[in-house]
């Protein structure tokens, strides 16, 4: 691949056999599916070359494909448990250059937010242009002298002893096409294969890897879909804004620091560890 063909795709992997919430990709938030949900605002992040939906081929989720077809989404299919596999084929079919993970239980995702942890990969942080104003990661991209990743894998959130400061659901991952390979190659643990990064957050010095901090930590938020609760607050959580989408993740911190109750609707969910496996394989 050419540097000047790189391509930075978006990958959002979605199945409806989720174990806590069944079919929570297709429930309906404010009139869309939440996988719409996620697709759109993932679209509007002006880093990204493109946005394709991997689904599994179980044929559970030939209704991911058909919507997928019906909102001229990109779509591509592949393993149910092994993730990454599904992942690197669908980077290999798309050409990707560049990965970003996203899942399609997050419908706050932000473009904002996925802007900058790929432009952290190219060493973009916080560009300026010449006017002082913020720059935008695609053009910044572009230019030749920022086209090869500064680093192997950003990401906005971390297992520990890393620790996160962006709300669970904005969760936000970017890896060069060349450490995706390593890791599709290498990667040997189940929870590997099904949670598609772990085999870098697991060796942290091979890997160029860089955290993503917000200025201030607000990590214990959850804002991600894995139960009915979390269903709830997110419904809620639209229907503030009118069942639009165009708003951005720092609306949605303003209107939950102005309604902390909104906030105990999921309060008792616990979040899974990374190392959890789907037991149904």
């Amino acid at each position: 691949m050419n540097q000047t063909d790189l391509k930075i795709i978006a990958i959002i992997q979605a199945r409806r056999a989720a174990s806590r919430l069944p079919d929570k990709v297709l429930l309906d938030i404010a009139g869309e599916p939440m996988l719409v949900r996620v697709v759109e605002r993932t679209r509007r992040a002006t880093a990204l070359d493109g946005v394709v939906v991997a689904t599994t081929t179980d044929p559970f989720d030939d209704a991911i494909e058909a919507l997928c077809q019906q909102r001229g989404y990109a779509v591509s299919r592949g393993s149910m448990y092994d993730v990454l596999d599904r992942y690197y084929q669908a980077a290999r079919l798309f050409q990707a250059g560049v990965i970003v993970r996203i899942t399609a239980d997050c419908p706050l995702i932000d473009p904002d937010v996925i802007d900058e942890t790929v432009w952290t990969l190219f060493g973009l942080r916080n560009q300026r242009n010449d006017a002082g104003e913020q720059a935008t990661g695609a053009g910044l991209i572009r230019n030749s002298q920022f086209i090869t990743p500064v680093f192997d894998f950003t990401a906005n959130r971390l297992p520990p002893p890393w620790k996160r400061t962006y709300p669970i659901g904005l969760d936000t991952e970017v890896c060069s096409f060349a450490a995706l390979e390593t890791a599709w190659k290498e990667a040997t643990q189940p929870h590997q294969r099904e949670h598609v990064m772990p085999f870098f957050y697991e060796q942290p010095d091979r890997f160029r890897t860089l955290l993503v901090n917000y200025k201030t930590d607000l990590g214990a938020l959850r804002w991600t879909v894995d139960t009915p609760e979390d269903l709830a607050l997110v419904r809620q959580i639209y229907a503030q804004f009118g069942g639009r989408d165009d708003f951005s993740w720092l609306d949605v911190l303003d209107l939950v620091q102005r309604h902390p109750d909104l906030g105990q609707i999921n309060a008792a969910v616990q979040h899974k560890d990374y190392r959890q496996i789907d037991h149904r394989r």
